[in-house]
Parts: structure tokens; sequence; C-alpha cells
């Protein structure tokens, strides 16, 4: 664990010592994948949850074919 503290420091201190431009870009090229990354995986879970506790009922296909004609705006009444 020393190891990995002492390496983590080396880039901490690194990082602290680049200038503003490079710190924006490293953390653009970084932080932003991840970030979309966790919001993929948020919606997943949350898409996946609302399906599994509030089912889209079935349709009757009886029910589909009954429904009335579409109105044609382009055809006279």
């Amino acid at each position: 664990m020393d190891a990995f503290e002492q390496w983590w420091d080396g880039v901490e201190l690194w990082l602290a010592q680049l200038s503003f431009p490079f710190q924006f870009g490293l953390l653009m090229c970084v932080l932003l994948p991840a970030c979309l990354g966790a919001a993929r995986l948020i919606d997943r879970v949350v898409d996946n949850a609302s399906t599994r506790f509030n089912p889209v009922p079935k349709v009757d296909p009886a029910a589909v074919e009954a429904q009335p004609d579409q109105v044609d705006v382009t055809r006279p009444s």
C-alpha cells in the first residue's frame, strides 16, 4: 500500500506542477469519458428498474385495428 501511496503522490505532484491549459486538457481527456460512462450506467440501471417495477401493458391487436383512421390534412373532406 505504501508503494501505491508514493506513486499517487508523484502523480499528484506532477499534475499540480503542470500549467493550467495542460491540466484542463488532461482533465477533459480523463474526467469527461468517466462522467459519460457513469451517466450511461446510471441511465441503464434506472431504465431497467423502471421497466421491472412498472412494465408496459400489452396492447390487444384488435384494439389497434379498431382505432379510427387518421385525418389527412391534404385531402378535402
